[in-house]
């Protein structure tokens, strides 16, 4: 059961690591994407909105129903959305960004929690949550979290270099070439005619690249990933220049290297792979990224509906959502509309846990 369900989210694995940017002439898709993951490198700030929805989620057991508990968070799922809509510039680092999250079902309830980062501090506003009683005290202030007090209580030194945004996009670049490259244009990348695409009002794209899995491809897919590109991704992550930001132990990535090439390792997964259609079905599954004549990434949405099944035990897990990113006003002078919170508006985790304290003490 571990093997199927493990070869079930190296299915997943393989399918979020290919959520790439785009590529002024329209290219064949692998070309286009890698040269516009070189040019996301240089987005120095954007506006961005994102949106996740879970169409659908059920889990059957066999010939035993469903529990009540069971049914009720599924209630609660079914149709739950996360929208974030965000601003970001790179110098001086600073983030914004507002979630929102809606439950629908017997118990819908929604909730907005809108969140500051910057080089050494994080900030979040401490919502209204429905049937958890908050200290009115506290609800609408920031949580302050103090990143380098924090790593300081735990015996560690605070490392800015975690946060290197530059940095982190060309460690994405050289793992998105690497992983394009192991894979057949043909069979999994295409160029979608752009009216056919369903892009949202405002976005002008002048060509729009999908990564597809079905069925018929993800067996060699998963073997690729494992075989071919994750020895490779490792080597990459294990560079110097990335140390200092990753803080990942060689060892651990030579022994993690070690265990994926070794006979044990691949036996297991051709096992695994040769009864994959009785326990991954994919009804569908695609990426699409759409470009812009400034050969910057606009926009990236994702459809995924599948079906995962443990025959033996007569369970189903059927799984629909769809996503999207959104990205505008790129390397424009950001506009912040929170800020960075200060004074009476910031609340520490010291007063928070105080606060609690006197709650428990009633």
């Amino acid at each position: 059961m571990f093997k199927k369900w493990g070869i079930s989210a190296a299915a997943l694995l393989l399918t979020a690591a290919v959520i790439l940017p785009a590529c002024s002439s329209k290219q064949e898709p692998k070309e286009a994407l890698k040269a516009a993951a070189t040019k996301a490198t240089t987005m120095t700030s954007y506006e961005m909105k994102s949106k996740f929805v879970m169409n659908n989620l059920t889990i059957e057991e066999g010939a035993s129903a469903t529990d009540g508990m069971t049914t009720q968070i599924l209630s609660m799922l079914k149709n739950a959305e996360i929208t974030v809509d965000g601003v970001y510039q790179a110098k001086p680092m600073q983030t914004e960004a507002t979630m929102v999250l809606n439950l629908k079902g017997d118990m819908a309830m929604s909730f907005t929690v809108p969140m500051v980062i910057t080089p050494e501090k994080v900030f979040i506003k401490i919502p209204s949550i429905p049937f958890v009683p908050l200290p009115e005290t506290l609800v609408g202030k920031f949580l302050e979290l103090d990143l380098k007090a924090l790593a300081e209580q735990e015996g560690t030194e605070f490392n800015p270099a975690t946060l290197d945004t530059q940095k982190a996009q060309k460690l994405s670049n050289e793992v998105l070439d690497t992983l394009m490259a192991e894979y057949d244009e043909a069979k999994y990348f295409k160029n979608i005619d752009v009216k056919d695409a369903k892009l949202p009002e405002g976005v002008d794209a002048k060509q729009v690249i999908q990564f597809q899995v079905t069925n018929v491809n993800i067996k060699e897919a998963i073997t690729i990933l494992v075989n071919d590109a994750l020895p490779k991704i490792i080597d990459i992550v294990g560079k110097e220049e990335y140390k200092d930001m990753l803080q990942i132990d060689a060892a651990d990535l030579a022994k993690a290297k070690t265990e994926l090439q070794s006979g044990e390792t691949r036996a297991e997964m051709d096992k695994g792979l040769a009864d994959l259609g009785k326990y991954l079905t994919i009804n569908q599954f695609h990426f699409n990224t759409a470009i812009n004549k400034d050969d910057f990434p606009i926009y990236q949405d994702l459809v995924m509906d599948i079906k995962v099944s443990d025959p033996e035990q007569g369970t189903n897990v059927g799984i629909s959502m769809t996503g999207s990113n959104q990205y505008s006003k790129i390397n424009e002078k950001p506009v912040f509309k929170i800020g960075i919170p200060q004074g009476d508006d910031v609340v520490t985790m010291e007063e928070l846990q105080e606060q609690f304290g006197v709650m428990g003490s009633y």
